[in-house]
């Protein structure tokens, strides 16, 4: 890592010598920030990135590095456990190398996270969904950690360039385009913080679930399983009394399925679909069922975000 800006400060040359203004070479290829104006982060999360940022008083200086993000400045951009990797095009022909570091949580402290995600279920259902929930810092905080760097102190960042000013314009173009790949990626930042996404989500499974939910267990058959009319499955009323949850469950690995829970329209909607019936009354049916439907809705939403269900009115 260059040597002449060590730390996460600003530093200025003890000579009061400033290199000379220069244009960047123009590149084809470089990632460039989607954003064209305005605010760069699409996210709450993103966009709490960098006021993070900004709160260390460099607000300023990253906005240098806004022209050379959108132009496609930026070459490369790697994001491992701890530190960012990146190669910036400046002026000269060579381009720079921008590091970026930060602390990596220990497993003790990643343990605490878990512990307080995993005993409420919105965490893993929006994390699941492609998205990072809005209480994740209060989950960091309880454990007495910080999702994103505290303080200056706690980010580290330097560039091969010969300008002074901490973050340069490199560094700086370079946080930007770790806001719009925290967009696309939450686990991003997880991994930044030193926890993967198989490995996180392992975790929260099997805090939730118990061993094995992480879909690493071996499969049981049962052959007492009887087959009745039309294939399916029959079961004595012993049986049909004591495991419930084989019928209403899943043993099978659910990661794969996207939660996005939302409110529907009408909850009654597809019995309202039902083309009439020559072999029962539909209105009656549908005012029959309704209340059931009803009460499925609003008790799936509940699941999905952890809350007290309420009592089925059928």
């Amino acid at each position: 890592m260059p040597s002449h800006r060590p730390s996460g400060r600003s530093g200025r040359p003890p000579d009061g010598w400033w290199p000379p203004a220069s244009k960047p070479i123009v590149v084809e290829g470089g990632i460039a920030a989607r954003s064209k104006r305005g605010e760069i982060g699409g996210t709450w999360w993103s966009r709490r990135f960098i006021s993070v940022l900004e709160s260390f008083g460099i607000g300023s200086r990253l906005q240098r590095g806004k022209r050379y993000a959108r132009a496609g400045q930026v070459l490369s951009l790697e994001i491992v456990p701890g530190q960012v990797r990146a190669s910036v095009q400046g002026s000269r022909s060579r381009p720079y190398r921008v590091f970026i570091e930060t602390e990596i949580l220990t497993d003790s402290e990643w343990g605490g996270i878990e512990d307080v995600m995993a005993s409420r279920a919105v965490f893993l259902a929006k994390l699941l969904s492609g998205e990072m929930p809005e209480e994740i810092e209060e989950a960091f905080v309880e454990s007495s950690t910080t999702l994103f760097p505290a303080s200056d102190d706690d980010l580290v960042s330097a560039c091969s360039c010969p300008d002074w000013e901490n973050p340069c314009k490199h560094v700086a173009a370079v946080f930007y385009l770790m806001a719009e790949s925290f967009d696309d990626d939450p686990f991003l930042i997880f991994a930044w913080r030193g926890r993967d996404k198989e490995r996180l989500l392992a975790e929260l499974r099997t805090r939730r679930h118990g061993p094995g939910a992480d879909g690493s267990g071996t499969e049981t058959s049962d052959d007492s399983v009887e087959v009745g009319k039309f294939g399916w499955p029959t079961f004595d009323s012993e049986r049909r009394n004591n495991d419930q949850v084989s019928f209403w469950g899943s043993a099978d690995d659910m990661s794969a399925v996207a939660v996005r829970p939302r409110l529907a329209v009408a909850a009654d909607l597809v019995l309202r679909q039902l083309d009439p019936s020559p072999l029962v009354d539909v209105a009656g049916a549908i005012d029959a069922l309704r209340p059931l439907y009803e009460s499925i809705t609003s008790n799936a939403i509940a699941l999905a975000f952890d809350e007290e269900s309420t009592p089925s009115r059928s």
